[in-house]
């Protein structure tokens, strides 16, 4: 029966007739031979074995390194492969001390350091810090990715906690630091959930830096990277004056001269060769003095100094006009030299002077000058103490800042920006014994870097102005 139960129903199936559209034809299934999966595999293993070196060379000549070490060490003994690697190191240290130090010394001092210094205190340094965090009783920490170290500092690569940020380190800056007994702590951000923390190891600025060579000629003066002293890293600090405007800001005695005279002595052959021009305003009457010989036009009395601006603002829009549809950037040429404008103490004209008259008129000179000179060829470099909004509303037009020494914590915020005491720019706690040293903040880096500028004496500024003598000018730059 159709509606039966049992083998009878199903017998009733399996006779019934199909019809014809209903028919499918199915492929029949080929077992694939064993050997052949296996000469897939082989192949594949193959491929990865001769691709291995290519991916992983460092991780393959560690294995290589290793295995003929245990070869070695059984066929001819231990102690003569100990003997061996001493010399052979020795000879290493002694012929190429370099490569030695970069490829040996540096990644054992990290491999200590990170092991003695960071790993061990790292969870009640962050715990104290607060950079602990805790969700449901539980306990969760930035991890250590890696430690290397430089000829000057470490560099420590932490994971960050998910839901945190990097600000989060930027604000404990002076506890990391203190925690792992460095003397400063910089935060530098890689990526999502990934920063550096670079502690540097030694002061690499402690000592003065003397007055630095003059270049041998005007060719090998470079306006886009002067060379004003040394970096925190050992680097020399270069800074760019063509197509930009510089504010340096720095309490009495700070080194604001060595800043400016620095700038001054890079610039010397193509001064001397006309192809640039300083022209040197100093109500102070005390540091530019000293080179009045070496400036275009030199002004000390406050009515003299605005109409020096002024006659800038003047020279600057008549070459705008001979340039405009014609020229785009600015080549420094006897005929249109690099046009340099310093501003000592500027604060003078723009806050103290008595006469309103005369601070307003130097306030539109200085803004003309900073927002339109820079592709026509001019260039401001203005030194203060006050960096105040009141005594200079004019700091945004400058797109290089130097923080010297200065007296508050919220006056680095107002010379390098909100953020760049979290990223490890204490211009405040620079120490008085160190004039000179500052942290720059470039345009379009978030970094500011740590540098002192060299130290130009008034013997070095008389030299200068009376003529470079050919002892003192050193190499091609």
């Amino acid at each position: 029966m159709l509606g039966g139960k049992g083998n009878g129903a199903s017998q009733v199936q399996h006779t019934a007739p199909v019809p014809a559209h209903a028919v499918r034809f199915t492929t029949p299934v080929v077992e694939t031979p064993a050997a052949f999966i296996l000469g897939r595999w082989a192949w594949r293993l193959l491929a990865f074995l001769v691709a291995l070196p290519v991916r992983y060379p460092l991780s393959v000549a560690s294995v290589a390194v290793l295995v003929g070490s245990w070869w070695v060490l059984d066929w001819i003994g231990p102690g003569v492969v100990s003997t061996v690697t001493v010399v052979g190191g020795l000879a290493w240290r002694h012929w190429h001390p370099a490569s030695f130090r970069r490829w040996v010394g540096l990644r054992s001092l990290a491999l200590v350091r990170g092991v003695w210094v960071y790993r061990r205190h790292w969870q009640p340094v962050l715990v104290v810090s607060g950079l602990a965090e805790s969700y449901l009783e539980r306990q969760y920490l930035p991890r250590i990715r890696s430690v290397t170290c430089s000829e000057w500092a470490d560099r420590v690569r932490v994971k960050l906690v998910p839901g945190t940020a990097p600000s989060d380190f930027e604000e404990r800056t002076p506890q990391l630091a203190h925690g792992f007994a460095a003397p400063a702590c910089r935060v530098e951000v890689l990526g999502p959930l990934d920063v550096v923390l670079e502690f540097p190891r030694r002061d690499m600025l402690a000592d003065p830096i003397p007055a630095l060579p003059v270049p041998a000629s005007a060719d090998y003066v470079d306006l886009g990277a002067l060379p004003m002293g040394r970096c925190e890293d050992g680097r020399t600090w270069t800074m760019r004056l063509h197509g930009t405007h510089v504010l340096v800001a720095g309490v009495t005695g700070a080194g604001k001269g060595s800043v400016i005279w620095s700038a001054v002595r890079a610039m010397l052959p193509a001064i001397e060769a006309g192809l640039v021009r300083v022209r040197a305003v100093d109500p102070k009457r005390m540091e530019l003095s000293y080179g009045r010989a070496l400036f275009h036009r030199y002004a000390d009395e406050g009515v003299a100094c605005v109409e020096l601006l002024e006659e800038a603002v003047a020279d600057m829009q008549a070459r705008a006009e001979r340039y405009a549809g014609l020229v785009r950037s600015h080549v420094p040429s006897l005929e249109d030299p690099f046009e340099v404008v310093v501003l000592d103490e500027v604060a003078f004209l723009t806050a103290y002077h008595p006469d309103r008259d005369v601070r307003r008129r130097a306030e539109n000179a200085m803004a003309t000058l900073t927002s339109q000179g820079r592709s026509v060829g001019f260039a401001v470099v203005a030194a203060l103490q006050d960096p105040r909004k009141e005594v200079l509303n004019l700091r945004n037009l400058f797109p290089d800042k130097v923080a010297l020494r200065l007296d508050e914590a919220s006056q680095v915020d107002m010379v390098l920006g909100p953020d760049a005491r979290g990223r490890g720019a204490d211009a405040h706690l620079i120490d008085p014994a160190a004039p000179g040293t500052a942290f720059v903040r470039l345009e379009g880096s978030k970094i500011p870097t740590r540098v002192r500028a060299a130290y130009v004496s008034d013997a070095d500024i008389d030299t200068m102005a009376g003529g470079t003598d050919e002892a003192s000018r050193g190499g091609e730059g």
